[in-house]
């Protein structure tokens, strides 16, 4: 299949989306920045940062790992902010609201498990998802066309997701909608959802209105700010896996990948899967730390144990080595990537004098864990506390009800805890959902989830080091480049305490990506707190809608 790219034809495969398509061809970057005009390309590569934007067939602000290629497409670079075509008038219809029992937001294995649990007890469900697949991050699958021959050697646990997959699709009480983002949650638990590109024609904004609400919204991944971050080359480590996983695209020929916790593994595994050289896995946290966290739970460590050794020796027959307590401090290059500094780290994570040393790679990708996607817990005024990891995370009784009547909690927004403790919070939401107790046994399941999330966060936590790999001059604020000295200038001269005054006066949130990558760096960096969900939580709008659409729902209100 062709398509275009600044004028030039170019092969692709159906289903890739755009991102996939372009860095195949080679290509890292296909955006410049409005301020400064410097280039982007992918780096969280799920949609939450905005900053692989693309102009598809005139029509600018498409977010290139979520769009997939069509044939004849016409893909040209976004130099700064671009204006839509005069051609583009497609506007959003308006449908009817739908009405159910019980609305999932989320297929991953928390909305999964919800959204079985719910129909299982005889309730209407209408699961929602952004995907074109269900399974998430987690079970994130090939596409169709590409016609993987053994997509189960591309995960673990495949053979029980399919079980799931096939049987939600089979459920005769269950509808599932999508590339469908929920965009407000209303009081009377009213979810306004937009199905359907949000680049042409075909698009359809809607109301759905549920006696129950299960919220499963999952998380993305935490990077820390040092410089050079932001240039082409730089990925999420969830990015890395899901080009590798879903696309079965290679973000570079010599990666690094360097943070914290057990995911860098299977991100590793990700990588070789597809052919790329994985020169080295930085953990960040020292061999004493990581050993310390799990021996506070032994029996949680045993279960895992096999997972491990498999890891181990995936590291060992590919001669990737592991290296505890150090980091990527900086990275270098002029339009993308081309080395990387890394360090030693000292107990608290600040760089050991005289450690540094330069590693030649084309692609860097990083996870210092994870922060939950908390935008609709908030509107539906949920009330959080810290989770495990000393991030902010919804609070729920022990039916996963949130202190909001009728709104449900699972995954991921509870605390991160991984998969299994995901899946087991959703059946227990689902059933309570549709009004009926979870089983004792699943009940222990989420408690023995909930030790492995405290056992994890003692294991990996992210030391207040990471401040000092910062710079004055180096970007916290992607989308609208602010600096690490534009916010603390904006702190001093202001005195400003107050997370909402800090964003209007510095910017820093302000961009299309409403503080998802640096609300949680920026409350760091000033309060020298963690658990700060301003700046970017708080809005009534979860995600960006085009105005006519807006206004479109709006009128049939």
């Amino acid at each position: 299949m062709k398509i275009s790219v600044n004028g030039e034809l170019v092969e692709t495969v159906p289903g890739q989306t755009v991102a996939a398509a372009l860095i195949a061809t080679g290509r890292t970057s296909w955006r410049t920045t409005r301020i400064a005009g410097r280039p982007r390309g992918v780096f969280c590569g799920i949609g939450a940062c905005y900053d692989c934007l693309v102009v598809v067939n005139g029509i600018p602000d498409v977010r290139a790992c979520q769009r997939t290629v069509r044939p004849g497409d016409a893909i040209t670079t976004q130099e700064g902010a671009v204006l839509p075509a005069p051609t583009e008038t497609h506007t959003a219809r308006t449908s009817a609201p739908r009405v159910v029992d019980v609305a999932v937001v989320g297929a991953g294995p928390a909305g999964i498990a919800a959204a079985l649990a719910a129909g299982d007890a005889g309730a209407s469900v209408l699961l929602i998802d952004s995907a074109r697949a269900v399974g998430g991050q987690f079970n994130r699958q090939p596409a169709e066309e590409l016609r993987v021959r053994r997509p189960g050697h591309l995960q673990h646990g495949w053979e029980d997701f399919v079980g799931k997959r096939d049987r939600l699709a089979a459920h005769d009480r269950i509808a599932r909608l999508a590339e469908t983002s929920v965009w407000a949650l209303e009081q009377g638990n009213r979810l306004w959802v937009q199905r359907g590109p949000a680049d042409g024609a075909g698009r359809e904004v809607f109301a759905v209105e549920a006696k129950a609400i299960v919220l499963a919204t999952g998380a993305y991944d935490r990077v820390l700010p040092f410089p050079g971050w932001d240039l082409p080359g730089v990925y999420s480590a969830g990015a890395a896996q899901a080009l590798a996983k879903g696309q079965r695209v290679a973000v570079g020929k010599r990666v690094l990948v360097a943070g914290t916790g057990p995911f860098l593994l299977p991100v590793a595994e990700s990588l070789v899967g597809i052919g790329a050289e994985v020169v080295g896995l930085l953990e960040a946290n020292s061999l004493r730390t990581v050993r310390h966290g799990w021996a506070t739970d032994p029996l949680v460590a045993t279960s895992k144990l096999r997972e491990a050794v498999g890891y181990g020796a995936l590291l060992a027959r590919h001669r990737i080595p592991l290296r505890h307590g150090w980091t990527v401090i900086a990275a270098h290059g002029t339009d993308r990537v081309e080395a990387v500094t890394i360090a030693r780290l000292d107990a608290g994570w600040r760089p050991r004098a005289g450690s540094e040393r330069t590693v030649a790679v084309d692609a860097v990708c990083l996870g210092f864990g994870f922060t939950a996607q908390l935008e609709l817990a908030v509107s539906a005024r949920c009330e959080l506390t810290t989770g495990p990891d000393g991030g902010p995370a919804v609070v729920v009784d022990a039916n996963q009800q949130t202190t909001t009547p009728g709104v449900f909690a699972a995954g991921e927004l509870t605390g991160i805890g991984g998969a299994d403790l995901a899946a087991a919070e959703g059946r227990v939401a689902g059933a309570a959902a549709a009004r009926q107790a979870a089983s004792p046994a699943e009940h222990r399941k989420v408690v023995k989830g909930r030790r492995f999330a405290t056992a994890l966060a003692k294991a990996y936590p992210v030391r207040d080091g990471w401040r000092s790999w910062s710079r004055p001059e180096t970007v916290v604020c992607r989308c609208e480049e602010v600096t690490r000295g534009d916010i603390e200038g904006a702190v001093v001269e202001r005195d400003l305490a107050d997370g909402r005054a800090l964003k209007l006066t510095s910017r820093a949130g302000l961009g299309l990506c409403q503080g998802r990558v640096c609300a949680r760096t920026v409350a760091a960096l000033v309060t020298e707190r963690d658990d700060v969900p301003e700046p970017s939580m708080r809005r009534p709008i979860a995600v960006p809608v085009r105005l006519r659409d807006l206004a479109e729902a709006q009128e049939e209100q």
